[in-house]
């Protein structure tokens, strides 16, 4: 037992006769290790970039929301209506009529329909 210990201290297992067979293995893990590694750092780089674009995501998202409700607040009839006094515009007293357009088929009305329209 004493001697094993001592023999894989020394590293005996590595310069004896049937050393190639354990340097392959050797070489396989370093190799398999390398792997490992490239794959852990390929692996928190998409992290990083999943995070980074997310908290753009929302930013982008709440800039939106700002953007339409600034939208909302412009095309309301108060903010237009302040805006166009300045330029000496004001809105109408009086509610706009509605028009109605005739077709063919229509025109065969009666005259008392017709007034009705009008009314």
């Amino acid at each position: 037992m004493k001697n094993s210990i001592y023999s894989l201290l020394k590293a005996k297992f590595l310069v004896s006769d049937d050393a190639l067979k354990n340097w392959k293995f050797i070489v396989f893990l370093i190799f398999l290790a390398m792997i490992m590694i490239a794959n852990n750092h390929r692996y928190d780089a998409k992290n990083y970039k999943i995070t980074e674009l997310t908290n753009k995501v929302k930013e982008l998202r709440s800039e939106f929301v700002d953007r339409r409700s600034e939208l909302m607040k412009l095309k309301m009839e108060s903010t237009v209506a302040k805006k166009m006094e300045v330029r000496g515009i004001f809105s109408a007293d009086v509610p706009p009529t509605k028009i109605i357009v005739k077709t063919k088929k229509e025109d065969k009305k009666s005259f008392i329909d017709k007034l009705k329209i009008w009314q």
